[in-house]
């Protein structure tokens, strides 16, 4: 699987657990019993985009983000 995969398959999962964590809010079990099963689907796909991003970093795929400085103000001095 690549990383674009897992992260649209894990996107897909948030939004099933989010959709089923509604109904368990209004009294359904069944809905309650697949929240409980989804997170543990969740956390497995969550396992596996994590081996995947950082093995992309390291070959370069992922862009990284450079951190920009941002000019520091200097205190007007009290008369």
């Amino acid at each position: 699987m690549g990383l674009k995969e897992t992260s649209s398959l894990l996107m897909k999962l948030l939004e099933d657990c989010q959709k089923n964590l509604q109904k368990a809010g209004g009294g359904n079990k069944a809905a309650a019993q697949r929240v409980r099963t989804g997170t543990i689907k969740l956390e497995k796909v969550a396992k596996v985009y994590r081996k995947e991003s950082v093995s992309a970093e390291k070959k370069g795929i992922v862009k990284k983000v450079a951190k920009t400085k941002k000019p520091v103000k200097k205190a007007k001095k009290k008369r």
